[in-house]
């Protein structure tokens, strides 16, 4: 089994938040648990509780505004346009965020990540890996950056407690990238904009559907390309917590 095609459904919050949200089977997303591709305009989630997972906060490069967060050990920041936010809950963590700038509208992913049965009721921390410190990989018709995990010889400076890698990948017009699936993991795209194809199959946020490959015993490649225009994609791998 090399391709698994997963939903992605619609949701919303009133007019203040809109996106696409990403749930799957277990053996085939984990160590993720879901991924929700937002736009957000006003404060939409009050303050609220995580116990037993990660909860991670991407904004995409394209956002309006940052995103201002605080939590009940008490952080205070602002997470800034291409940068991430990672508040590992362990045994529990309560959290709100809510845009910078009232009017403006924050673009970004909300990813939830599972935590081993070790690290499930650690004391809860953040880790916070500013904008300038992402890690960007120029290729000659793409740009690859690495807020997690690692792209060839090219790594995240965030060690977080569950490994887990996440590429956000800009792809030109006709281009082809080809990206490393390693033995024992998982991986599966989240569209972000355009169109994009891999094994023969197009996809694109409003098609609500994407690819997952499930993990095998052998590494392997897939081959992404941008048929018909720009196209930009987030790919999460990383092997399962279940195993």
């Amino acid at each position: 089994m090399s391709i698994v095609i997963a939903k992605v459904q619609r949701a919303s919050h009133g007019n203040q938040f809109y996106g696409y949200g990403l749930r799957a089977e277990e053996s085939l997303i984990s160590p993720i648990l879901g991924v929700d591709h937002y736009w957000m305009n006003a404060p939409t989630f009050p303050l609220h509780r995580h116990q037993g997972i990660s909860a991670v906060s991407y904004l995409l490069e394209d956002s309006e505004t940052g995103m201002l967060n605080h939590d009940s050990i008490g952080t205070q920041n602002l997470i800034q346009a291409g940068g991430m936010h990672w508040t590992t809950a362990g045994r529990g963590i309560s959290h709100e965020e809510v845009p910078a700038e009232t009017g403006k509208t924050v673009h970004g992913l909300q990813i939830f990540v599972g935590l081993s049965e070790s690290n499930s009721q650690i004391e809860p921390f953040p880790l916070i890996l500013e904008a300038q410190d992402v890690p960007v990989i120029h290729l000659s018709n793409a740009t690859v950056r690495v807020p997690l995990g690692r792209y060839g010889d090219v790594h995240s400076p965030v060690n977080p407690p569950t490994e887990v890698t996440m590429l956000d990948i800009s792809l030109q017009d006709g281009a082809e990238i080809n990206l490393p699936i390693a033995i024992g993991h998982n991986m599966f795209v989240m569209p972000i904009a355009g169109i994009f194809e891999v094994e023969g199959q197009k996809f694109n946020p409003e098609s609500l559907i994407t690819p997952v490959f499930p993990a095998q015993n052998f590494s392997r490649y897939m081959t992404f390309k941008a048929p018909q225009g720009s196209a930009h994609i987030v790919l999460f791998s990383g092997p399962p917590l279940y195993a």
